[in-house]
């Protein structure tokens, strides 16, 4: 009988562009996880441990993650549409090429992403696209 993978280990077993839909990560050890360039779509990542992990390229539309400790992630050219980032840890993450946005859905104020209360010191935004992003000049003028 095989050993059930955990869920860092499922995550670099899938192959690149791999759909996820509405999966639990409530409060998981993804520490240096390697995923290749998912795309998850209502996923919780709420209180998740992303530390060191390497989300380059992955795609998070209607995603939580709010509280999500992602310091010295990567996320490269990632994508998040609609997402809560409530008090997430950014911290030293690499967010080159990033692109923060909405979901256009028809409802005002409804699929932007939020990143109020996000902790963004050393993190590095170059080139981040941030597009009706709620909270986000409130996370970067609070940068040190």
């Amino acid at each position: 009988m095989a050993t059930p993978l955990n869920p860092r280990q499922r995550l670099a077993a899938l192959q690149r562009y791999s759909p996820l839909s509405g999966e639990n990560f409530t409060g998981q050890d993804l520490v240096s996880a390697r995923p290749r360039e998912l795309r998850f779509t209502r996923c919780s990542f709420v209180k998740a441990d992303l530390r060191h992990a390497a989300l380059d390229g992955c795609s998070f539309t209607f995603c939580d993650l709010s509280r999500a400790d992602l310091r010295g992630a990567s996320l490269r050219g990632a994508r998040l549409s609609g997402c809560d980032l409530r008090g997430a840890d950014l911290r030293d993450a690499d967010l080159t090429d990033a692109d923060f946005g909405r979901v256009n859905t028809g409802r005002p104020r409804y699929g932007l992403t939020d990143i109020t209360g996000a902790r963004l010191e050393g993190a590095i935004l170059r080139d981040v696209r941030h597009d009706d992003v709620i909270g986000w000049h409130s996370a970067v003028d609070g940068m040190t």
